[in-house]
């Protein structure tokens, strides 16, 4: 929603990856900016549905046709060898149902370099690092994103997956993403 600032990086990291046989699905909730125009460029397949990110995600993979999603923010800017080393990791142990993408954190201002310096403490952390990678049949069987649940819902998700399907069903890759945290204020981040 209203990610004008940040959609366009974040789609072409998505289309520049190494890794080319690759669907994008774009799912907004009413934004008031020029969000949906920029995604237009990237594909049709640009979908409005709400009323948040857990109904979002889910609906967006109702959508695809894909045997495994990637399930990342309009903030993130993948890099380019990101999906080519998750469908490796998956095509050759089976037993993988969810893959951690590490992630680093950009931004400016103070609170953005707050959040930079908290992120950094996160790598390899396995219970604060969130899956964003998933094989489809067991996100279906999982059920997907817990819908009642917003905020929590990247650590709910892989968390469930795990408990379920143990740990050897979580590996992570190499490659990071960078989360544009942007200007942080503390006020937006206390809302």
């Amino acid at each position: 929603r209203n990610s004008q600032r940040t959609v366009r990086e974040h789609l072409e990291s998505i289309k520049n990856q190494s890794y080319k046989n690759i669907e994008i699905i774009v799912v907004d909730n009413n934004s008031l900016d020029n969000t949906t125009k920029i995604a237009r460029e990237f594909t049709d397949k640009i979908y409005n549905f709400g009323p948040e990110r857990s109904a979002q995600r889910n609906f967006g993979a109702s959508k695809a046709k894909g045997i495994y999603f990637l399930v990342p923010d309009s903030d993130m800017i993948l890099g380019k060898n990101v999906v080519k080393e998750c469908v490796s990791l998956m095509l050759n142990n089976p037993k993988i149902k969810e893959i951690v993408i590490p992630e680093k954190s950009t931004g400016t201002g103070f609170w953005a370099k707050c959040k930079i310096l908290e992120r950094s403490y996160y790598l390899g952390v396995d219970w604060i690092e969130a899956s964003r990678f998933f094989d489809r049949k067991t996100f279906e069987d999982i059920g997907g994103y817990d819908e009642e649940n917003t905020g929590t819902e990247d650590y709910d998700l892989p968390q469930r997956i795990v408990k379920k399907y143990g740990k050897e069903s979580v590996d992570r890759i190499k490659e990071f993403i960078i989360h544009d945290e942007g200007e942080i204020s503390l006020g937006r981040q206390l809302r």
